[in-house]
């Protein structure tokens, strides 16, 4: 053999070992995913869509819940970043674990959020626009009450991609000088926020028993807006025309909807997207690539009777 063909066999093997060598160790790779909310059906449709993806790049994945326990996804953070894992996903407010992130930040480990917020700590974020949803929702309801009426809001200020819903619903409602919010409620979500919503909504119509005397629920997602329809066909007050909205559209939100009765629209995240955007993210940074959007935004769409059974 001369040795130009020899050189060449060289480098040829020398590549193919490298590629070979490359793809072994990135389909290895490690990967972390944090949540709080694991109880949320979002959550778990976010956290299905990064498993089918993950399983595609051959990785390992770990899915922690803190079952409501914000303070612990800190400690899991630091976990991870210990057990030196490729990557971490976190479905949480990064304001409230920035410790953690400092310590992934660190050790140089990348960490994806997962509709989380916008923070210098994260590589990027993949979330639908909450803005706009929030806008077209409120603006919704406020069409359906002609601009007039007394409103009921159901919020959760405590995590980043809720709470900018409620901002956007409260600009909107107080664009409208004939419409009232007679009442701005958190509930609890230690059970996914249904219960409490229900038992919230019904103190609230109690106080408020005249026909006429709420117009509309408007709800930042779909399990309070479930509790309020719930209380409201309990006190046998679905006759009033008390229209709820909701935001993501999740399974039993599109059957109420598809109904006809009072909880008439919610907005469709495409929560397997957002996991399946979140582990393509994660696949960028693992080839070395920056990610320079520091959101990613995964379309949406409005879900009413006329669509709530298709998909």
């Amino acid at each position: 053999m001369n040795n130009s063909l020899k050189n060449a066999g060289i480098i040829l093997a020398t590549t193919l070992f490298a590629v070979t060598a490359g793809h072994s160790a990135f389909a290895q790779s490690k990967i972390s995913v944090i949540t709080p909310y694991l109880a949320q059906p979002g959550t778990q449709f976010y956290v299905e869509g990064f498993e089918n993806a993950a399983a595609g790049y051959g990785w390992e994945v770990n899915i922690v819940d803190t079952a409501g326990d914000v303070a612990a996804v800190i400690s899991r953070i630091e976990d991870a970043v210990t057990q030196n894992v490729d990557a971490i996903v976190i479905n949480v407010d990064p304001a409230q674990v920035a410790v953690g992130l400092e310590a992934a930040k660190a050790a140089g480990i990348p960490v994806v959020g997962m509709d989380s917020g916008m923070d210098k700590l994260l590589a990027t974020n993949v979330t639908s626009n909450g803005y706009a949803m929030a806008a077209q929702t409120s603006s919704y309801v406020t069409d359906r009450i002609g601009g007039e009426g007394r409103v009921v809001m159901f919020v959760f200020d405590a995590f980043p991609p809720v709470q900018i819903r409620g901002v956007i619903a409260d600009a909107i409602f107080g664009n409208f000088p004939d419409i009232e919010v007679i009442d701005r409620i958190t509930p609890d979500v230690s059970d996914g926020g249904i219960a409490d919503s229900r038992a919230k909504m019904e103190a609230l119509l109690a106080a408020n028993p005249e026909p006429g005397s709420i117009s509309a629920v408007w709800a930042a997602w779909d399990q309070p807006a479930l509790g309020a329809l719930q209380a409201i066909e309990d006190a046998g007050r679905s006759g009033e025309g008390i229209v709820i909205v909701g935001i993501d559209a999740n399974p039993q939100a599109r059957d109420a909807i598809a109904a006809g009765g009072n909880f008439e629209a919610s907005m469709a995240q495409d929560f397997v997207g957002i996991g399946s955007t979140a582990a393509e993210a994660v696949s960028r940074l693992l080839n070395g690539q920056t990610i320079k959007e520091p959101v990613i935004y995964v379309p949406t769409m409005l879900v009413t009777a006329v669509n709530a059974n298709t998909e």
